[in-house]
Parts: structure tokens; C-alpha cells; sequence
């Protein structure tokens, strides 16, 4: 982009310009004007105009008058008057066609407020302005420093420096009003200069820094555009465009101001065109408008009929017109949509996500399940997965809440001890639902399996019987 000194080398280029002033915008300037007056002779006995137009670090821009009638071409180096002190910039454009500039931007033609050129800059004016120029980044890295510690919501975004090096000017961005008046001291104390707060937008913090837009281009903010007009949803609706904040947002953040080139012409062309509100009544179905091209002279309409799949449609705008004067006349046209130009039908897209059966993002998770169940099931490999676990509806009043302990009956029960230790429960006395077991009868119970995952069965009088003992 712009680099620190484009003045005039004794071979006629830019002197520091590794691309030798052949940028993609026509130069090493930012916001460059083409005179397309140079060249030609003023008529005899007019004066040239003593305006110049003067352009700074970035995209800050100044007229100046030269009352010395100094031989100024775009280029030179010149030192101008600053309050206080002054200041370095290089001329942008001089001749008959600043006055056309500062009419354009709303000024007044009239020279005598401007402040003046004093001189062609010095070698040793530039050296100074060089020494400045080196200070700016780590300034503006201080700088946010000091503004993170004192916790205000704002954006320091760049730093300009004086070209005699007492006043450094701090560009910032905010949401809201901000009270920097602490912070401008400190940061006076800290830099040892004159400091002054700008805040600017965020369109021409854009403009300021630069950058590659998403059509490959240098941005318009920071080469050629200097009015920002708003920009609107509306402008993308009018071109028929999806409303994705990714793509319509610029670097700025906001929508990209290319949206408003091209809109008038798409606001006349669909004001011939019929109301997108309206529908198309046939026999075929009702058509939902869908969208317009307006370079092909089509309308895009939605059928969904019963037991087919959705069906979108062009048609031509006189048969748009034509079906739309049918259905005024309670006419329901029979249209072919077979036969419309370039029928599309909708089909879903096919699903690639599992196609050579490794893209599955569950396969993990279902491989830990097994080993999991399989660690938990190891002492339950001779349960019946279709047996369920009721309560024990015969002893209900002395143990009633009481889950049974035999999980799976394996056939008759035994007669003696040996049955009793193998599935029967044997009730506990009064005062003791709860607490602990009697004494010598800790290894009545058997172990249960910590498969929480069994299935369950029915509560209440409706319950099905476990086998007689």
C-alpha cells in the first residue's frame, strides 16, 4: 500500500517504492485523483490556481494555497503550516482541477481559509518527519495498553505523528461516547508529545488500513471511494441475493458497499416486472414466487403438488402476465410443467457423510459402549434378557418396598439349607426393616449383579407372581 515518502527520485520514480510506482491502483497513493488536466495550457491571462491538494499519512487528505507560486507537480514533498508548528505532506493534485475538487466535496472555491504551503520540504525537514514516522507503532501498541488498563471500550486503530514531531494524533473506533480525558493526559506524560483523540468509523478504519477485498481487488474504501453512503438489506433483496452475513459483510464489518452500484438498475428493471406477492393459480397447483433474473426475462416459481416431489419453474414475464390476467378472471390456466423452459426439480442431496462407513462421528462412542457393556455383562452372561424382576407380592406387609433377591430362578428350588442359601429370603423381624442383618446370616444373601441396565417390571396389584417356592 502506501509507503512512508513517495517523493520524486532523480530517475523520475518514486524513490522507496519496490514496485516503482506501478501499483494495481495506479500508484503508491491511497484515494489517487486522475488529472486529467494536465497538459493542457491555461488561456492567456488567467492566473493558475494557487489551491493544492495535500495528502498525509493514509487516506487524510488537505487543501493548501500557494502564495509563494512555488512549482508544485503531485509528488513533491512540502511543508505546510500546522497549528501548532508544521507539518509534511506530499501534493496529490495541483492545477485548475483542485478547484473542481473542493466544490465537489462541498467547499468553498474560495482560497483565503486555507493555510499555506511554506516551503518545499528539506532534507533535514524529512529527516525529522522520518525519525516521527518510526515512533507511530510502538505508540499505538503503548497506547493500548494503557487503554486496556484503564478498561475503556474503545479501539486505538492508528497513529499519525506531526511531521515536526509534536503531536501525535490517535484514530480510535467506539460504540459509544467515551471520556478519554484521564487517558490523553497519561498517555501526554508517557510519549512526552501534544496528544489529540479522533474517533472515526468503521468504514474508514477500513480505508485507513487497507486490505484485499473478496473480488481480488484492492478495497474501494482505501483507492478511489470517499462518500459512504447506507447500506441497506433492502439492496440485496432487490438482486435477488441470499442474505448471508459472511459474504455481505466487507473487513469493516458492515455490508459492502459495492451493494449499492449496481441497485438503481435492478430497481428499474423490477418495477416493469409483475408483484413477486402474487401467485400462480393453475391446475397444476398453486406457484410461489421464488426468484427473479432479470437478465433473462424469467420468473421462478415453487409447485408442490400432492404425491411429487417440489417442482421450481421458470417462466418467460409475458406468460407470467398473461396467467396472472386468467386468474384475475377466476381462469385457472392448465400449464405444463414438464414443458416450461429449463424445469428444475429440487432433489435432496445425497448424504456423503458415512459413505465408506468410517465418517460416522458416533464410531467411537459406540465402540466404547461395547467394551463397556461387555465388562459390566461379564457376570450376567446366563441371564435371560427377556426375564423381568417384580416384588415380592406375598410377604408385602413386613417387607413391602422390598426388591426380590433371587434374579433368575434356575428351576426347582432345593429342599434344606442349600436351597434356602441359593434364592430364598428369609423375612426380617420387626424393627429391623433397614437395619442391619441378625448374626449368622451376613452370607444368606447373594451377590447381585450391578447390571443397571436390566429391564424392569410392572408395579402394582397387577403384577405377575414370582414361582412358588
Amino acid at each position: 500500500m502506501s509507503c512512508t515518502g513517495c517523493s520524486t527520485g532523480a530517475d523520475g520514480k518514486p524513490t522507496g517504492c519496490k514496485s516503482n510506482g506501478y501499483c494495481s491502483s495506479g500508484g503508491c497513493n491511497k484515494l489517487p485523483a486522475y488529472d486529467w488536466l494536465a497538459g493542457v495550457p491555461i488561456p492567456g491571462g488567467q492566473q493558475p490556481f494557487e489551491g493544492v491538494e495535500v495528502r498525509f499519512k493514509n487516506t487524510r487528505k488537505a487543501f493548501y494555497r500557494n502564495t509563494s507560486n512555488l512549482q508544485l507537480l503531485p509528488g513533491d514533498l512540502v511543508t505546510v503550516d500546522a497549528a501548532p508548528g508544521h507539518d509534511i505532506g506530499m501534493v496529490s493534485l495541483a492545477g485548475e482541477l483542485v478547484r473542481a475538487q473542493m466544490q465537489r466535496k462541498g467547499g468553498n472555491a474560495d482560497t483565503y481559509e486555507l493555510r499555506k504551503v511554506m516551503r518545499k520540504s528539506t532534507q533535514e525537514d524529512i529527516d525529522r518527519w522520518h525519525s516521527a514516522r518510526k515512533l507511530e507503532d510502538d505508540t499505538m501498541f503503548t497506547s493500548r495498553s494503557l487503554v486496556r488498563e484503564a478498561k475503556l471500550d474503545m479501539k486505538v486503530t492508528d497513529v499519525e505523528y506531526q511531521g515536526d514531531g509534536t503531536k501525535a494524533t490517535l484514530y480510535y473506533t467506539a460504540e459509544q461516547r467515551i471520556d478519554f480525558r484521564g487517558i490523553v493526559r497519561t498517555m501526554s506524560d508517557r510519549f512526552k508529545v501534544r496528544v489529540e483523540m479522533k474517533q472515526i468509523g468503521s468504514r474508514q478504519e477500513a480505508g485507513r488500513i487497507g486490505g484485499i477485498g473478496s473480488c481480488g481487488r484492492e478495497l474501494c474504501c482505501s483507492t478511489w471511494l470517499t462518500d459512504f453512503r447506507s447500506v441497506t438489506t433492502s439492496a440485496a433483496r432487490y438482486q435477488q441475493l441470499a442474505l448471508n452475513p459472511q459474504k455481505l459483510a466487507g473487513q469493516c464489518g458492515k455490508l459492502k458497499c459495492c451493494l449499492n452500484y449496481e441497485l438503481d438498475m435492478y430497481i428499474e428493471a423490477i418495477k416493469s416486472y409483475p408483484s413477486a406477492n402474487a401467485k400462480l393459480k393453475t391446475k397444476q397447483g398453486v406457484g410461489a414466487h421464488m426468484k427473479t433474473d432479470i437478465f433473462s426475462a424469467k420468473m421462478w416459481y415453487g409447485f408442490k403438488q400432492p404425491g411429487s416431489p417440489f417442482i421450481m419453474a421458470g417462466f418467460p414475464v409475458e406468460t407470467v402476465r398473461e396467467i396472472l390476467a386468467q386468474n384475475k378472471e377466476g381462469i385457472e390456466p392448465e400449464v405444463d410443467l414438464n414443458m416450461v423452459d429449463e424445469p428444475l426439480e429440487i432433489v435432496k442431496a445425497p448424504d456423503y457423510e458415512n459413505v465408506v462407513g468410517q465418517d460416522e462421528l458416533t464410531r467411537f462412542d459406540n465402540k466404547t459402549s461395547k467394551k463397556r457393556s461387555k465388562k459390566k455383562g461379564r457376570g450376567n452372561r446366563d441371564r435371560n434378557p427377556g426375564e423381568v424382576h417384580v416384588r415380592d407380592q406375598q410377604n408385602r406387609g413386613g417387607e413391602q418396598g422390598q426388591r426380590d433377591r433371587n434374579p433368575r430362578p434356575q428351576g426347582p428350588p432345593k429342599n434344606g439349607p442349600e436351597g434356602q442359601a441359593q434364592g430364598q429370603r428369609s423375612a426380617r423381624p420387626e424393627g429391623q426393616q433397614g437395619g442391619a442383618r441378625p448374626e449368622g446370616q451376613q452370607g444368606d444373601r447373594p451377590k447381585r449383579s450391578r447390571n443397571r441396565n436390566r429391564p424392569r417390571g410392572p408395579k402394582g396389584p397387577d403384577a405377575p407372581k414370582p414361582p412358588a417356592a
